[in-house]
C-alpha cells in the first residue's frame, strides 16, 4: 500500500519538516561534540582539582615548594565555593539516593583521581547539585552545588527551538501555498475545458516553469476551442448539405404516379433512415455542457418516454420508485439518453421492456434502469458496446448505426454520471444509468 503523500504540497512540506529535523539533530551533535564535551572536560578538571584539594594535605607548587594544608583550612576553602561533606547515613545525603548517575562524568573523574568515583546529578531548589562517592573513601559523600546552572536556563532553549521550528514550517507552508496558487487556477481552467467550457486565457503567474506550462495550456485551450468551432461548423454544413437533397428526393417521391407507389414508399423509407442517421450523428457531436443544467424530474422523463414508446405495441412495464434530492441536468439530453436506451430495448427485445427509476439507499444518487427480454449480449462485447459504431451484431441483430449507446454514454459522462450493463438471469439485457444529486427535499 502506498503511504507517501500524493500531493506536491504535502511532499514539499514533508521534505521541509525532514530537513528541519535533520538540521536540529546536526546542530545538536555539533554543539555536543564541539562545545559541550570540551566544556565538560574543562569542568571535570576543575571539579577534580576541588576533590583533590579535599583529599590531599601536601601540595607541590611550581617552584618546588611543598605547601601543607590542614584539614580545617581545606574545609574552609571548599566551603567558600559551597562544597560540603556528608555522611552516607545523614539526612542531607538522602538526596544522593534520588540523584541520576552521570556515566560520562563518573568515568572521567575516575581517570583524573585514579580511583573509582561515582558522580550523580540532582535538581535542587535553585540549581543543580553534584554528588560524588569515592570507593577508596566510603565514609563520606561530597556535595558540590552548581550555583550558576539553573533548571530554568534550559526552558528558553526548548521554547526557542520550538518557535524556530514552527516558524520554518509556517514559512514553508506559506511558500508552497503561494507556489501552488497558479496551479490551482490552472487546474480549474483545465476542468472547464474538459467540461466543454472555454474560459479566458489564464494569466501566467508564479515560477518560470509554471508560467511556461500556463502559456502552453492557453495555446492548447485556444486550439481545442478552434477545433470545437470547426466541428460545429462542419456539423451544421453537413446537416444542411445532406438534408437539402434528401428533401428534394422526398418531394419528388410525393409527385410520383400511383403506379410507382411501391417504389415511392421504398424511397421515402430510405430518406427517413438517412435523416435518422444524420440526427444520430448530430446528437453524438452535440455538446451537452453548453446548456445550463436545471432541476429535472427523472420520474416524469421516464413516464414520458414510456408513453411515447407504447405506441409501437410493446408491453411497457414502468416502475417509478420515490426519488430523493434534486437532480440537476439538461432535461433534453437526459430524455435523449433514456429514449435511446428504450428504443434499443424495443428494437432488440422480444416485445417486453421495463423502465425503473429510483434513488440509492444513501439518497446521494438517482438511477434509471431499462431492461428487455431479448437475446442479451455476449460478455466479450460488453466492454466495447458503448464505443461508436459498435452494434453487437452476433447477439442482437445489425440494425442502426451503432451510435445509440455511444450517445448515451457520452451524455452520461457529461452529466457526471455512471452507466453499467449486465445480462439478466431470465434472459435479455439490463442497462442502468446513475446520476449524483444535490441533497435537499424529498420528492415522490
Amino acid at each position: 500500500m502506498r503511504m507517501s503523500p500524493r500531493t506536491n504540497f504535502a511532499r514539499t512540506l514533508l521534505i521541509l519538516a525532514g530537513l528541519l529535523i535533520a538540521s536540529q539533530v546536526f546542530s545538536y551533535l555539533t554543539i555536543v561534540n564541539y562545545a559541550l564535551l570540551p566544556s565538560l572536560q574543562q569542568f571535570n578538571k576543575i571539579l577534580a582539582f576541588e576533590v583533590r584539594l579535599m583529599l590531599e594535605e601536601d601540595w607541590t607548587l611550581k617552584d618546588g615548594e611543598v605547601l601543607h594544608l590542614g584539614e580545617p583550612v581545606r574545609r574552609q576553602l571548599l566551603e567558600q565555593i559551597g562544597v560540603t561533606l556528608h555522611a552516607p547515613n545523614s539526612d542531607a545525603a538522602g538526596a544522593y539516593q534520588d540523584a541520576m548517575q552521570i556515566d560520562y562524568l563518573s568515568a572521567r573523574m575516575s581517570e583524573e583521581l585514579g580511583t573509582p568515583t561515582e558522580v550523580r546529578l540532582v535538581s535542587g531548589e535553585d540549581s543543580y547539585v553534584l554528588w560524588l562517592k569515592f570507593d577508596a573513601i566510603d565514609d563520606f559523600l561530597m556535595r558540590i552545588p552548581l550555583s550558576e546552572l539553573h533548571q530554568d536556563d534550559f526552558a528558553p532553549l526548548f521554547q526557542y527551538s520550538l518557535i524556530i521550528a514552527l516558524l520554518v514550517i509556517a514559512g514553508g507552508w506559506l511558500f508552497i501555498k503561494m507556489q501552488n496558487r497558479p496551479l490551482v487556477t490552472l487546474e480549474r481552467a483545465a476542468l472547464d475545458v474538459a467540461e466543454g467550457r472555454f474560459p479566458e486565457p489564464v494569466a501566467p503567474k508564479g515560477a518560470s516553469e509554471i508560467q511556461a506550462v500556463t502559456v502552453a495550456f492557453n495555446k492548447m485551450s485556444a486550439g481545442i476551442r478552434k477545433l470545437e468551432e470547426d466541428r460545429a461548423l462542419l456539423m451544421a454544413g453537413v446537416s444542411h448539405d445532406l438534408r437539402t437533397p434528401l428533401t428534394r428526393i422526398r418531394l419528388a417521391t410525393e409527385m410520383m404516379s400511383p403506379d410507382d407507389e411501391y417504389l415511392a414508399d421504398s424511397i421515402t423509407k430510405d430518406t427517413e433512415e438517412c435523416n435518422e442517421i444524420i440526427n444520430q450523428f448530430m446528437d453524438y457531436l452535440r455538446a451537452v455542457q453548453q446548456q445550463d443544467p436545471d432541476p429535472v424530474d427523472l420520474a416524469s422523463i421516464c413516464r414520458d418516454v414510456a408513453n411515447s414508446q407504447q405506441l409501437v405495441g410493446i408491453e411497457m412495464d414502468t416502475e417509478l420508485l420515490p426519488l430523493y434530492g434534486e437532480l440537476y441536468a439538461n432535461s433534453v439530453a437526459l430524455k435523449r439518453a433514456v429514449t435511446n436506451l428504450v428504443v434499443n430495448a424495443v428494437r432488440y427485445g422480444n416485445g417486453w421492456v421495463r423502465i425503473r427509476c429510483g434513488s440509492t439507499a444513501d439518497h446521494t444518487h438517482q438511477w434509471v434502469e431499462v431492461e428487455d427480454n431479448g437475446p442479451g449480449i455476449d460478455a466479450s462485447l460488453e466492454a466495447s458496446l458503448f464505443q461508436p459504431f459498435t452494434r453487437g451484431d452476433s447477439a442482437r441483430g445489425s440494425e442502426g448505426t451503432g451510435l445509440g449507446l455511444a450517445i448515451v454514454k457520452r451524455i452520461v459522462e457529461q452529466l457526471r454520471g455512471d452507466i453499467r450493463l449486465s445480462s439478466r438471469t431470465e434472459g435479455g439485457l439490463r442497462i442502468q444509468m446513475t446520476f449524483p444529486v444535490n441533497q435537499g427535499r424529498a420528492k415522490s
